[in-house]
């Protein structure tokens, strides 16, 4: 069993940056595959980010390739959404969710993943 908790979400003007958090309970955080998923008003949950248990495989979104980073620290359980050059289009509320343990996905459909937080409302104003 896997509990997520999502930090860092809040209110920031467009162009400007967050650094969302997840922390990780649980045995083997390391074998886990972790995603970003997001969640705007009337729309469906999508993938935004996600790194392989493994490292070797990190996939983006199109609509935020170039200004979003995720990262993991294995020795924290932790795993990290760095946001910048922030849209208006980016307002959503953000999870963190987990999927495995050693799972590995091309497609990073919301059914693959196992453990979801409970969500980060994160607001971009023009």
């Amino acid at each position: 069993q896997v509990q997520l908790v999502e930090s860092g979400g809040g209110l920031v003007q467009a162009g400007g940056s967050l650094r969302l958090a997840c922390t990780a309970s649980g045995r083997s955080f390391s074998s886990y595959t972790m995603g970003w998923f997001r969640q705007a008003p009337g729309m469906e949950r999508e993938i935004v980010a996600a790194n392989k248990w493994n490292g070797d495989r990190t996939y983006y979104a199109d609509s935020v390739k170039g200004r979003f980073a995720i990262s993991r620290d294995n020795t924290q359980n932790r795993v990290y959404l760095q946001l910048d050059s922030l849209k208006p289009e980016d307002t959503a509320v953000y999870y963190c969710a987990a999927a495995g343990p050693y799972y590995s996905t091309t497609t990073y459909r919301e059914s693959e993943f196992d453990y979801w937080g409970q969500g980060t409302q994160v607001t971009v104003s023009s």
